[in-house]
């Protein structure tokens, strides 16, 4: 059975088998690195394991064996993935068929596959996304403080010249989203899914009367303790509220950070007209959010995030997404895209992750644990080889004389180019 495993193994990595990485077996064997360097270690925990995780789907079904320990990696899991993923990517159909007869030589494994997501009702109704954010953000803030920087800010951070570490990164980010908003003193300012409440709290103490928006109850009570904790609750709160209801709730900038994910295609016509109704004519609204980048084509969906992940999370083209922004009135005024960015941002949540994974565990588990650290390590993987960018765009709602309060250039934003 080892030398069957170990000829899949060399099938499945192809020419980079044991380049820099060594192999473990459920027995104790070790096939050490060919070149003396280790990057990671692959550990093969079952004699069923290969067969459970490189079986199509390949998404859900390694991530289900990852999950559940029968496959796991000590050390630089993104590169692991990496790894793995440029292997497939380079192997023949003949390789590939080979492969598949392999794994049906090796055991089946009979244990159930781990619990995901379970939603129920139409995709989109206010109480599917209600438990669709639930699942994904209803953790303990515990969890999320084992690998988020200390503004507790769970999006891209923004690694300006000469910025290294995250909670700077992430203090950058915030200044920067309110920067293009050009946010002023006694503004109104609308955060529309505002995690645990972060941008809120920046915007708050530049002067704004600043409301937040959220479907996580969690989220909803850290972000309102966090601004109390401040003395900031006479220009700061956060509410439990689906942006479908704003109802006639207006502002001068609306900022929605790592939230558009969330909506869906199908809504997004939606999702745009509701934020075009609440900002009052002349005013920015800056949407960040991530997007597949498969020009001409919609890839299909990914099982393991959709099971484990982000329940009926959607990412859509950015050029789609501004087409139908434009559709319900508004002008772009500034589109960037911040992908290198994101890969520095998780790479740095993985290693925080690692480094507190006993008290990320003792908060949420094992499963959640080892999800959380394959998901960011596979989105790592996912911005680095531009499969999916992330994109700040700046759009605006021209008043009647199609006025913006802008300013002509970017200079404002980089101080040291004035």
């Amino acid at each position: 059975m080892i030398a069957r495993v170990t000829a899949l193994l060399e099938a499945i990595f192809g020419e980079s088998f044991r380049r820099d990485f060594d192999v473990r077996l459920w027995d104790g064997t070790t096939l050490p690195s060919t070149t003396g360097r280790r990057d990671f270690t692959f550990i093969v925990n079952t004699p069923s394991a290969l067969r459970s995780a490189f079986t199509p789907p390949l998404e859900r079904h390694a991530g289900a064996a990852f999950i559940s320990g029968v496959l796991d990696i000590e050390g630089d899991l993104p590169e692991a993935i990496a790894r793995i993923n440029a292997a497939s990517h380079s192997r023949s159909a003949l390789a590939k068929t080979r492969i598949a007869l392999g794994l049906l030589r090796l055991p089946r494994d009979a244990r159930a596959e781990p619990v995901g997501a379970q939603l129920h009702g139409k995709r989109h109704s206010r109480e599917r996304d209600r438990a669709a954010i639930s699942y994904h953000y209803d953790h303990p803030v515990a969890f999320y403080r084992a690998f988020l920087d200390a503004y507790m800010v769970y999006s891209c951070a923004y690694y300006d010249d000469g910025i290294n570490d995250l909670d700077r990164a992430q203090q950058a980010k915030l200044d920067y989203v309110l920067k293009k908003l050009r946010l002023e003193p006694g503004m109104s300012f609308l955060d529309i899914g505002c995690g645990w409440g972060s941008l809120v709290i920046a915007a708050a103490k530049r002067g704004a009367q600043a409301l937040g928006v959220t479907l996580s109850r969690v989220q909803y009570d850290e972000a309102n303790r966090r601004i109390e904790e401040l003395g900031l609750g006479d220009r700061a709160k956060v509410e439990f509220r689906d942006y479908r209801d704003l109802r006639d709730l207006t502002f001068d900038r609306i900022a929605s950070v790592g939230m558009v994910e969330h909506v869906g295609r199908t809504m997004l016509p939606t999702y745009y007209a509701c934020a075009y109704n609440a900002l009052r004519p002349g005013g920015l609204f800056l949407n960040h959010g991530i997007a597949e980048q498969s020009p001409g084509r919609k890839p299909p969906p990914n099982p393991f995030i959709e099971r484990w992940v982000f329940p009926d999370g959607d990412l859509v083209s950015i050029g789609d997404t501004l087409a139908i922004a434009e559709r319900n009135g508004f002008e772009v005024r500034d589109v960037e895209n911040l992908r290198e960015h994101y890969a520095r941002t998780l790479r740095a949540w993985v290693a925080n992750l690692e480094r507190n994974r006993e008290e990320a565990i003792a908060q949420a588990g094992e499963a959640a644990y080892r999800v959380w650290r394959l998901y960011m390590a596979g989105s790592a993987v996912s911005f680095d080889n531009a499969s999916i960018g992330v994109y700040q765009s700046l759009l605006a709602r021209p008043d009647v004389d199609g006025k913006v309060t802008i300013p002509a250039t970017r200079r404002d934003l980089y101080p040291t180019l004035a």
